[in-house]
């Protein structure tokens, strides 16, 4: 299961609610400082953008309204396009994204008040509608933008090329790195723990049956954090983020139809299947993990103890360890080593690690291990013990094309992508009507919105 980070979503939200939606018009009204196809950007737009920044304690001497206004006009050109090219964005796609940022806002200012009046909004009612409109022309935007670089490749030799054209004074600094790998051992659930859970949501699958609503189930007895105050709803295709065993059940069930109970790594759950729309289906389904007793945890620890004492006496490798004893199936045939979920490689820059990671490792020396740390899947797996070990590091150093290779592909992949962009935008911009307020007209704008 992929788990909503509530915390992280509204961070997210307040760094893209940086435009306001209005209706297509074409004509002079108050305000409107410019027209890019059918969207058009208000002067109250800069100053939202403005405040928003400073509340995150963004230093704005040096931002200027002509780049907050550039900014503004960019996003507007990629929805309008999106339009064009009929990228479609579903109202209820919007809907459900809108009512988790609303949960995450709630969740950190107190009250659905306080953020009516931090946007300054008249009612409850106002602050939707305008929030619905900015999700919806911000997905217009993302998607506009990956169609655009999507079909961007690069070759090795253009990667080389990149290399060499970068002055020697000029070559990137790779921090300090090192490769991490653990073990981990999860306490043992009891059977008669597991009977109970799947005991409880056949009884909840029966009431629905008879009539009761899933939503409010889901909402009462569902221990996904990320869905259960959504009614446990979700949509997903074939290639969403989900572990195998949910989507082999969602994709089994035919609209209407509740699973029986069945078994992820994140505890049991059972499915309800709302629509079915081509490849896409809309969902909802309540999560139940067991509970794990404390002689369960003893016994976890105790484990990974002996695991310890063994490979301190050199009776097995930590990679041997991991292969036969580890309980985390993404390492453990890879001798538990982590890969970095930034880059998908098997190291893991210092500066930006996981701070708790970081926490746990930042002391270890080279081939020391770790004493037993107790720690918790940060989506709903539950405790567990582990065991952490360092494999190599890697100081802080310039770039070397054969020891950093994959880091310098990735920035040469980024920089063509933002060649392609560059060149989309520029095309668009002359096929596109585009007014601008005389009051910016002397902005020195990085596109050529005045078509000069």
């Amino acid at each position: 299961m992929k788990f909503i980070n509530k915390k992280f979503l509204f961070a997210l939200l307040i760094l893209v609610t940086t435009t306001v939606f209005a209706q297509p018009k074409r004509e002079k009204v108050d305000g409107v400082i410019g027209v890019v196809g059918d969207y058009v950007v208000l002067d109250s737009d800069i100053d939202l953008e403005l405040i928003q920044l400073k509340a995150q304690g963004v230093d704005t001497k040096n931002i200027t309204r002509c780049e907050l206004f550039g900014k503004q006009l960019e996003d507007k050109l990629y929805a309008h396009h999106a339009i064009q090219d009929s990228i479609v964005v579903t109202d209820s796609e919007v809907t459900s994204y809108m009512n988790e940022q609303l949960d995450a806002m709630v969740q950190q200012v107190g009250s659905l008040d306080k953020v009516v009046q931090f946007y300054k909004k008249k009612n409850v009612e106002e602050f939707k509608s305008y929030l619905f409109e900015i999700i919806k022309m911000n997905k217009l935007t993302s998607q506009m933008q990956k169609k655009i670089v999507d079909d961007v490749t690069i070759t090795p030799e253009e990667v080389r090329n990149f290399f060499k054209a970068i002055p020697i004074d000029e070559l990137p600094t790779f921090g300090a790195e090192m490769e991490i790998a653990q073990i981990i051992i999860k306490p043992v659930i009891t059977d008669d723990e597991k009977k109970r859970v799947i005991d409880k949501l056949n009884e909840i699958r029966q009431d629905v049956l008879n009539g009761s609503s899933f939503f409010s189930k889901a909402v009462l007895f569902s221990e996904d954090p990320g869905s259960s105050s959504n009614g446990g709803y979700y949509k997903m295709n074939r290639k969403t983020a989900f572990v195998k065993e949910f989507k082999d059940v969602a994709f089994s069930l035919t609209e209407g139809e509740i699973s029986e109970p069945f078994e992820t790594e994140f505890g049991y759950h059972i499915i309800m299947v709302e629509k079915i729309k081509g490849q896409e289906v809309e969902l909802r389904h309540i999560l139940i993990a067991p509970k794990v007793s404390t002689q369960a945890m003893k016994d976890a620890r105790a484990k990974i103890e002996e695991i310890r004492t063994k490979i301190l006496n050199k009776e097995i490798t930590f990679a041997d360890a991991a292969k036969s004893s580890s309980n985390e199936k993404e390492t453990k045939n890879n001798g538990g080593v982590l890969l970095n979920p930034r880059t998908m490689e098997p190291r893991f820059e210092l500066t930006k690690m996981d701070p708790a990671l970081y926490a746990q490792v930042s002391s270890l020396k080279d081939g020391e291990i770790s004493l037993p740390i107790l720690d918790e899947d940060r989506s709903g797996g539950g405790k567990f013990y582990k065991i952490i070990t360092v494999n190599n590091r890697t100081e802080e150093h310039t770039a070397d094309f054969a020891k950093d290779y994959l880091k310098i592909k990735e920035l040469a992949l980024r920089d063509k992508q933002i060649k392609e962009i560059a060149k989309w935008s520029q095309e668009k911009i002359k096929e596109t009507y585009v007014k601008i307020s005389d009051d910016y007209k002397d902005c020195q704008f990085t596109n050529n919105w005045l078509k000069k």
